[in-house]
């Protein structure tokens, strides 16, 4: 009856250390991908250094699904450009082309106006209530 006993505590000390490996090992997989992404938001200067094209809106150019890697560029912003950005009270970044660009005298503020290469019209419905357009830190 003894070596029934002791296989069996064999056996529990083996699954013990099993379980602790992959809580470990799961442990580093979660801290790689957090120092991953830190990296990118570093060398990228973006807060989301990646997104994922949610819409048909950007067709041909980007299809629904398409992963996006952004970069930060200090040259100012032209139309043509294809921007991400944030509406206040929405989670989920727009991709969209810029069509009208105007700059503020004496500011240096820039005020844009974008629309989905795949849309009729303008993005002034997608705005906060009362924006015509959006600024550069949006």
């Amino acid at each position: 009856m003894g070596w029934i006993e002791e296989t069996t505590a064999s056996i529990k000390s083996i699954q013990i250390r099993q379980a602790l490996h992959q809580a470990v090992s799961l442990g580093m997989i979660v801290a790689s991908a957090l120092m991953i992404w830190k990296t990118l938001v570093c060398i990228t200067g973006s807060e989301s250094p990646v997104v994922v094209v949610l819409s048909e809106s950007m067709e041909p150019g980007f299809s629904r699904g398409d992963i996006l890697f952004l970069h930060m560029s200090r040259d100012p912003i032209r139309a043509g450009e294809i921007v991400v950005y944030n509406i206040d009270g929405r989670d989920i970044p727009i991709v969209h082309r810029v069509i009208q660009v105007h700059e503020r005298q004496g500011t240096g503020e820039v005020d844009v106006l974008t629309k989905g290469d795949n849309n009729d019209g303008d993005d002034i419905p997608l705005y906060a209530p009362g924006l015509l357009v959006i600024t550069s830190k949006d």
